[in-house]
């Protein structure tokens, strides 16, 4: 485990697990829920990185530049593949300060996965402002490979949290949690104009055209959250009678491998050598 610091400011991160962050905590209070002592399931983390996609590929098939994909499922998300690969991984260390550690991840390419080499970067900086977290994937191969990336922190749910963020629309999903069809925001949460968790239904889905900005306010104080231009897309996770909730950033929508021709939905195509970046920033203030 690697303890940061600066001001306010607390974190703690685990390379040799996904390269997750395991606590955000802000003046003594948690920002990110806690991960358990002893807690050796990423999904127990306080947040961890998505490479080379984010959320679901239904049933792990896709089709890409004529290559057939069949990716491995976990079984407790089968038939989908889940999140990409690098959050299963340990990543390596290779810097480190008392307020900043540099990652790096190398996958190989798989004739029985991901088949497309990639090289992904993650820096977790704190500062006096709160935290930054940069991430990028490379393309290491030489065709062009799909890519997509994220970021899924889980944030501590106090009794008052609100959450406010503003988005063009919400992806309905199907029975399998595949994206079905877009929809006006208020078919399943509408938090443009803050909307407290208590009230909210159970949400778990991908809102579009995002701003990129998110406010969530509870427990005393307001947390901002902001992500950079690609991430023009967010998942919000709000299950009901926990004490957490996922705004994660991402650049694509769900099952974006396999969206229709002339749909805007946000996978990129990486030519051989170039780099796919992005990053995520929190911040405090009281209330």
């Amino acid at each position: 485990m690697i303890a940061l610091t600066a001001g306010d400011w607390r974190a703690t991160l685990a390379p040799e697990q996904g390269g997750a962050v395991l606590s955000l905590d802000w003046r003594g209070r948690p920002v990110f829920r806690s991960t358990p002592e002893g807690a050796t399931d990423i999904l127990e983390t306080a947040c961890f990185p998505l490479v080379p996609y984010a959320n679901r590929i239904a049933d792990g098939r896709f089709v890409f530049e004529g290559r057939s994909v069949q990716l491995p499922t976990l079984e407790r998300f089968a038939p989908h593949a889940l999140h990409g690969d690098a959050w299963l991984l340990p990543w390596t260390v290779e810097s480190q300060t008392e307020n900043r550690v540099e990652m790096s991840l190398d996958w190989p390419g798989d004739t029985d996965g991901w088949p497309w080499p990639w090289r992904a970067r993650q820096v977790v900086e704190l500062t006096d402002e709160g935290l930054s977290i940069s991430l990028s994937v490379t393309n290491t191969g030489n065709a062009i490979m799909p890519a997509g990336l994220g970021l899924h922190p889980y944030f501590h749910r106090y009794a008052d949290s609100r959450l406010t963020l503003s988005a063009e629309g919400v992806w309905i999903t199907d029975a399998r949690e595949i994206p079905e069809r877009l929809a006006p925001v208020a078919e399943v949460a509408d938090w443009s104009n803050g909307l407290a968790l208590a009230d909210a239904p159970f949400v778990d889905h991908a809102y579009a055209g995002w701003t990129g900005q998110a406010v969530l306010d509870g427990g005393g104080r307001w947390v901002m959250l902001s992500a950079d231009a690609p991430a023009h897309w967010t998942q919000v996770y709000a299950p009901l009678g926990v004490d957490f909730f996922c705004v994660e950033p991402v650049t694509h929508r769900p099952d974006a491998h396999n969206a229709p021709a002339g749909e805007d939905h946000g996978l990129a195509r990486l030519a051989p050598g170039e780099t796919s970046p992005f990053a995520m920033r929190i911040g405090a203030t009281p209330l």
